[in-house]
């Protein structure tokens, strides 16, 4: 017996000695897993740039035509004069590599209808669509997840049948036909929202810190235009969020259903917990990880502009502007918009993934 002791000692002994040998990891889990997803999104951004580059280059339109115009396009040495002056003559890998140089010092091209640098164009109008896309995605995220939460908490019965006719409508239905419903009786007919625009045409735009009106005249203690502001925000955030809380309701109610029937919550009720402690801590935090990845791609979605929504409430975002640089095929324009999108998906998707790491424990181990 003793050497059978003696014998499984000694044969444990190198495992142990290895095991003591074993040096922690150099950097946090959770760490290390942040520092993996920068490299991943500066690669990803490297790729919309080539991408964005591509595609705006290979359209079959010549956009010298549309600089100059039909008379001045007929003139070959005019077109000629033009394309050098515009590099558009060099072999397309030259002009990526110099459209990419320019990038990293923080320029994004000139546009050639107004002759305004892009980056500048884009920095005035983008914090419009970000005060847009916040309004709504809040709105979307309330309403969408209460709705869902309800629904698969009233599974088959007349309440969660009520909820997914009216989320199917909320998907279905055209967002132009319900912006220009929504203006004609909110604001014609009922008089409840002001009207097109951020402001009221008589009222000036607050100092300007971060774009945002309802921020910058908090900042500025002008309450009545923060007012002001508010109002012109409602309703086209209201008309833009249909869509995200048909889609957040039917995705949270098929996510929720997946978690209560899981053995933790089975056995979360057999120990008499509260049924609010059960429905928020037990099943609402088990069905919130694929949530919010939904959460996070419709957020990006709203902030890549909504042409639409933006066109019939005149609210100067990206969305209108991107609309104008196809339509006069402004190619630095395009570029710069389409970088624009990539980035704020991009970066939308890297803050989902950091908040995976804090909700989901498993992230952070792995």
């Amino acid at each position: 017996m003793s050497v059978t002791t003696a014998d499984s000692t000694s044969a444990d002994s190198p495992s142990n000695d290895e095991a003591q040998r074993i040096k922690p990891p150099l950097l946090p889990p959770l760490l290390r897993y942040i520092l993996i997803r920068i490299g991943i999104s500066l690669l990803l951004i490297w790729g919309v740039t080539i991408v964005t580059f591509l595609l705006t280059n290979l359209v079959p339109t010549d956009p010298v035509a549309a600089i100059l115009g039909d008379r001045a396009a007929a003139d070959p040495e005019i077109v000629a004069q033009t394309r050098e002056r515009l590099g558009l003559d060099e072999p397309l890998i030259v002009q990526y590599f110099t459209y990419l140089s320019n990038l990293l010092q923080g320029d994004m091209g000139v546009s050639n209808q107004t002759r305004t640098p892009v980056l500048q164009s884009i920095g005035q109008v983008f914090p419009a669509s970000i005060e847009l896309g916040i309004g709504a995605i809040l709105i979307s995220v309330i309403i969408g997840l209460m709705l869902g939460l309800a629904s698969a908490l009233n599974q088959n019965r007349f309440l969660d049948h009520a909820i997914r006719t009216l989320s199917l409508i909320g998907i279905s239905a055209p967002t132009f036909w319900i912006a220009a419903v929504g203006y004609y009786v909110f604001f014609f007919k009922l008089r409840v929202v002001p009207g097109a625009g951020r402001l009221d045409p008589w009222l000036q735009p607050p100092p300007r810190v971060t774009g945002l009106y309802t921020v910058d005249s908090l900042l500025a203690g002008q309450m009545s235009t923060f007012v002001n502001a508010f109002g012109h925000l409602i309703l086209p955030s209201c008309v833009l969020a249909l869509f995200t809380i048909g889609l957040l309701t039917r995705f949270s109610r098929s996510s929720v259903l997946d978690i209560i029937r899981l053995d933790y919550v089975t056995a979360a009720k057999a120990k008499g917990l509260p049924a609010r402690t059960v429905i928020f801590k037990y099943i609402f935090r088990g069905a919130l990880v694929p949530i919010i990845t939904v959460v996070g791609l419709a957020f990006g979605s709203l902030l890549s502009g909504a042409v639409l929504t933006e066109t019939v409430f005149a609210w100067n975002g990206l969305g209108q502007y991107a609309f104008r640089g196809a339509t006069t095929l402004d190619l630095p324009v395009i570029m710069g918009v389409g970088l624009v999108i990539g980035v704020v998906y991009i970066l939308v998707n890297f803050i989902v993934d950091l908040i995976y790491g804090f909700v989901d424990p498993r992230v952070r181990v792995r």
